[in-house]
């Protein structure tokens, strides 16, 4: 039975990818080196801000990755919240999640403290158990280490668990866990890629995660 819900932040809670990429787009600009469309950022975002940074960089300057980890990062940092908005419906979902008794929590690979800065500005009154985003000593989805965290913070079994994101990283993050794989049909990547990814339950807007509480979903 379902009793806990852990949710991916960009492109799941949070639609991120306009500040994405005019965040990216100026750093590259700074630097003499062709942007990209808002398009092309679906496909970089999901696997950490210095995955992003070697995605968007030229190919030939990808391995200075971690030089430039430092320029990009306070770029973004300055950003805030920007342009990002919740979904529609999210807040409502996670209200309505809130009040049957469901665990909450969110696991990004945002870096950690844009992540939870996000989440306290947009959702102040949502109770989340736990808010990660990538932090030193713990390792990134799809590693399902972090998830393991959450459903701990949230008193509840992996089993009980459902993982709503909208990557494959998010799908395989809740296969290693034990948990439900919800594949956020309206985020940044799509069905395609959640379902060869192994989403269990494909979700075409947040509104219809909520009905998964207590719930026992078919697995196989």
């Amino acid at each position: 039975m379902i009793k806990a819900f852990l949710f991916d932040l960009d492109g799941t809670l949070v639609d991120t990818l306009g500040d994405i990429g005019s965040i990216m787009n100026q750093f590259l600009r700074s630097k003499g080196w062709p942007e990209h469309s808002l398009e092309a950022y679906r496909t970089m975002v999901g696997s950490g801000f210095l995955n992003l940074i070697k995605a968007a960089v030229p190919p030939s300057e990808s391995r200075r990755a971690d030089e430039l980890y430092p320029e990009a990062y306070a770029l973004y940092e300055s950003k805030g919240t920007g342009d990002s908005k919740p979904y529609p419906g999210a807040e409502e979902a996670l209200r309505a999640l809130a009040a049957a008794g469901a665990g909450l929590a969110v696991v990004s690979n945002k870096p950690d403290a844009i992540a939870v800065k996000m989440v306290r500005g947009l959702f102040s009154g949502i109770p989340f158990a736990l808010v990660s985003g990538a932090r030193d000593g713990a390792p990134r989805k799809p590693d399902p280490a972090v998830a393991l965290e959450a459903a701990r913070a949230c008193g509840a079994e992996p089993r009980e668990c459902a993982f709503v994101g909208d990557s494959d990283v998010d799908m395989r993050t809740a296969i290693a866990a034990g948990m439900l794989p919800v594949g956020a049909a309206w985020g940044f990547r799509g069905e395609a890629e959640l379902a060869a990814a192994g989403a269990r339950v494909m979700a075409a807007s947040i509104a219809d995660v909520p009905p998964l509480f207590g719930s026992s979903p078919d697995r196989e």
